[in-house]
């Protein structure tokens, strides 16, 4: 090549320019989108791992073999509206809601002055009957003695035979009267009976053992049996055996074949959450409610206790087995997925707020879909997923479900 095609030769600064301009494009997007990840992960920092949680809970044993569960009410099956027999006004009344009465104890009394009155009646009455008895025999007894003198007499024919009639027939007529006399007694017993009778109909009496649950009268208040009259009461007090209450539920006809007479129950009452209280399966009610496609089943409570009262909301659980006395203990369980193992121990993250806390646990027997454990409380909320990125206060959101 000559000089002058050398000289010719020139270096084209154009390519270079526009790949110096490409590499600095390229180092902005770079940066760019580094700045981007980095404020992702501040943000995704900030923000915290985003968590579900599982709560700790309390339960009982008996829940793992439970085989159908049913709610009712407490029910006296020995419960009655105690009134009179008789239309009064109610003069005195003894008890008050709770008091707790006995069988034959008088709990309340009509006004009774006319009843006693003819009680007082028939007392006299038989008092004057006994002492007519009384002259009677002794009128017997003289015509019995003037007969016998009579009858000898005649025998002698010292006296007429029309004289010894007379004396036998005064023997019979005292002997009669003796006979009605002693009727006349009965009657009058009688009579006294039935005066007593509407006497006691005023004095109202407890017909078995038993607590008053309400009062539905006042003194001064009429008492009829029927209640037929304005403003007239026919219950005085409602009262109930307490040692006959049972729980009366409902059970599904499609369940009917898991529950059979003499079933172990648990009874729950909402009154008294924290207690269990031992039940057997009592009456399978033979007759089914078809407005709810279900039967009633009446389960006995085993012991008893003050605190069960009528009418209390209650709710039965059918075992397969009887419960015993640590099966009706509370237990501290938790879903088993929620527990992580770290260094070789058992361990859950607790939530604190917006971090976690890793806390060991001791992990005991499976109970039914959860695992009894320790070292947390009721209540309490553990991280259940993702585990593998959690560790001892690291940040975190809850999810949402």
């Amino acid at each position: 090549m000559s000089l002058e095609a050398i000289g010719k030769l020139k270096i084209d600064k154009t390519a270079f320019q526009r790949s110096k301009v490409s590499r600095k494009r390229w180092l902005v997007l770079v940066a760019v989108a580094l700045l981007m990840v980095v404020a992702v992960a501040w943000a995704f920092e900030r923000k915290g791992v985003p968590v579900e949680t599982a709560t700790v809970s309390q339960v009982y044993p008996t829940q793992s073999f439970t085989l159908l569960n049913a709610s009712g009410y407490v029910v006296a099956q020995r419960k009655a509206a105690v009134a009179s027999k008789m239309t009064g006004r109610l003069e005195w009344l003894g008890v008050q809601e709770g008091s707790r009465v006995s069988s034959g104890q008088i709990i309340a009394r009509l006004e009774n002055r006319d009843s006693d009155a003819l009680v007082n009646q028939g007392v006299a009455a038989v008092q004057n009957a006994k002492a007519n008895v009384d002259q009677a025999r002794a009128e017997r007894d003289d015509a019995g003695l003037s007969y016998e003198r009579q009858k000898e007499l005649v025998k002698q024919g010292i006296i007429a035979k029309a004289d010894f009639d007379a004396a036998e027939a005064r023997f019979k007529r005292a002997r009669a009267g003796v006979a009605a006399a002693e009727a006349a007694v009965s009657v009058a017993d009688a009579s006294l009976q039935g005066a007593r009778v509407a006497y006691d109909y005023s004095l109202i009496r407890a017909p078995f053992d038993a607590v008053v649950l309400t009062k539905n009268a006042d003194v001064g208040d009429i008492i009829t049996p029927l209640g037929a009259a304005a403003n007239a009461k026919a219950a005085v007090v409602t009262i109930a055996d307490l040692s006959s209450l049972q729980v009366e539920a409902d059970v599904s006809e499609s369940n009917l074949d898991k529950v059979k007479v003499g079933q172990p129950c648990e009874i729950t009452l909402d009154a008294l959450p924290q207690a269990r209280f031992r039940g057997i399966l009592q009456t399978i009610v033979p007759t089914a409610d078809r407005t709810k496609a279900s039967v009633m089943v009446k389960v006995r409570f085993v012991d008893n206790d003050p605190r069960i009262l009528p009418e209390m909301s209650a709710k039965v659980a059918i075992l397969s087995r009887p419960a015993t006395t640590q099966d009706q203990q509370a237990k501290v369980a938790l879903n088993p997925a929620a527990i992580v193992k770290v260094n070789g121990k058992d361990s859950v993250y607790l939530i604190d707020k917006d971090h976690v806390r890793l806390v060991p646990v001791t992990v005991g027997a499976r109970l039914g879909e959860l695992t009894e454990i320790s070292g947390v409380k009721p209540g309490d909320k553990v991280a259940l997923r993702p585990l593998a990125k959690l560790k001892n206060g690291k940040k975190i959101s809850v999810a949402e479900k």
